[in-house]
């Protein structure tokens, strides 16, 4: 079997294989095992980071890690005691961490562990979805409609969104009776689109702040849900807020931490801002502590840390993206703006991730979806609350 791999803590050693073994059901126990067929694998600045040895590790046993945690495929073998509702033909993406040690993962909140070391596939200790098969434990599979056999690759990164929204109106669960209007979302990349669709499918006015001039892709498919579009070249965050704030909810989504508490001195009194960026480094910044302090303890304000996503984030999303597939047709489609045709264009996946400002979503498509339009269409509507 093929796959798409790393040596890890050694940089630059993506590579193809085409000595991996093939996984089989009876890899998994008990009859739970479920062998997918991989059809599209999304990348982003994860995988170009593992790839430059900044993180990531091998499972036990391998000198290798196969990468990729954004998957998409179809269901070719189910064990015994599979649930009924996952069939060979399925439509199916898998979650990314599994669980540890901690309290938290034992209760299946393994997004919440506080073990140090962690286990997420395609990233730290577990081989990933850039291959041609898996085979996973059916607790970690979801099913999807035949209206996402495309676009269902977008699910791994949109549940970053649904944690983080998730997150913030479980902690207003205090106020008894929250009940947002606006917010602001920084950054115009994967995850800012994704979750300035996730506040919209919810009613919110968002406003998205990124910092490129209107117009371009990003800023149009903003529009096209009926959102804001906002450069920080043109305007700073603080003249956006004037505008058109202040926000019940910030998501901080650009991987530049400054704009952490730019976001902060926008955020309306009961506002939460949920950080979602992962930023590596030593940059430095001075900023108006007192300010903040001030406003956050007398506007009773929450700065909360997001990462990664629980089962029923990704069940969300499910629904989120049918959604989405229903009052925005066409939207979706538009995010998957770079396909990589085969396992073998390793080397044209990282120059797209490395070189392409325009990609919003890189995708390398491993085998396609045999679905016609008529069984996508019909699958919609039976999908939202499955």
């Amino acid at each position: 079997m093929k796959a798409i791999a790393v040596h890890p803590g050694q940089p630059n050693t993506m590579h193809l294989r085409d000595d991996v073994e093939k996984p089989r059901v009876e890899d998994i126990p008990d009859g739970r095992g479920v062998l997918v067929k991989v059809l599209r694998v999304g990348v982003d600045g994860t995988d170009k980071e593992i790839n430059a040895a900044e993180y990531g590790d091998a499972p036990e046993g391998f000198e290798y890690l196969i990468t990729g945690h954004e998957s998409l495929g179809r269901v070719e073998q189910v064990g015994p005691d599979v649930p009924s509702h996952i069939q060979p033909g399925s439509i199916v993406v898998a979650t990314v961490r599994r669980p540890g040690t901690s309290v938290y993962d034992s209760i299946g909140l393994q997004d919440m562990t506080t073990d140090d070391v962690y286990f997420e596939r395609g990233i730290n200790k577990r081989h990933g979805y850039l291959c041609e098969y898996y085979v996973e434990d059916h607790q970690y599979i979801v099913v999807l409609p035949p209206c996402l056999s495309e676009t269902g690759v977008l699910l791994e990164p949109l549940t970053v969104a649904e944690k983080a929204i998730n997150q913030a109106f479980e902690i207003q669960r205090r106020l008894k009776v929250w009940q947002p209007r606006r917010a602001a979302v920084l950054g115009s990349g994967t995850v800012g689109l994704l979750t300035t669709l996730a506040l919209r499918l919810r009613g919110i006015e968002v406003t998205c702040i990124s910092l490129r001039p209107a117009p371009y892709l990003n800023s149009d498919l903003i529009e096209e849900i009926g959102a804001t579009y906002v450069s920080t070249q043109e305007k700073s965050v603080a003249e956006a807020a004037a505008e058109h704030g202040p926000f019940d909810i910030v998501v901080e989504a650009t991987g530049f931490s400054p704009l952490v508490w730019e976001g902060a001195q926008v955020l309306a009194k009961n506002g939460v801002l949920v950080l979602v960026s992962v930023t590596g480094g030593e940059r430095q910044v001075e900023i108006p502590s007192d300010a903040i302090n001030q406003g956050f303890v007398l506007g009773n304000k929450v700065m909360v840390g997001s990462v990664n996503a629980s089962p029923d984030d990704f069940a969300r999303g499910r629904d989120d993206l049918v959604k989405a597939y229903a009052f925005y047709p066409g939207w979706l489609e538009k995010l998957l703006t770079t396909p990589v045709r085969g396992l073998e264009s390793h080397e044209q996946m990282l120059r797209e991730l490395t070189e392409n400002t325009d990609a919003i979503k890189v995708f390398v498509e491993v085998a396609r979806a045999t679905e016609d339009a008529g069984e996508r269409t019909n699958g919609a509507a039976a999908a939202v609350g499955a």
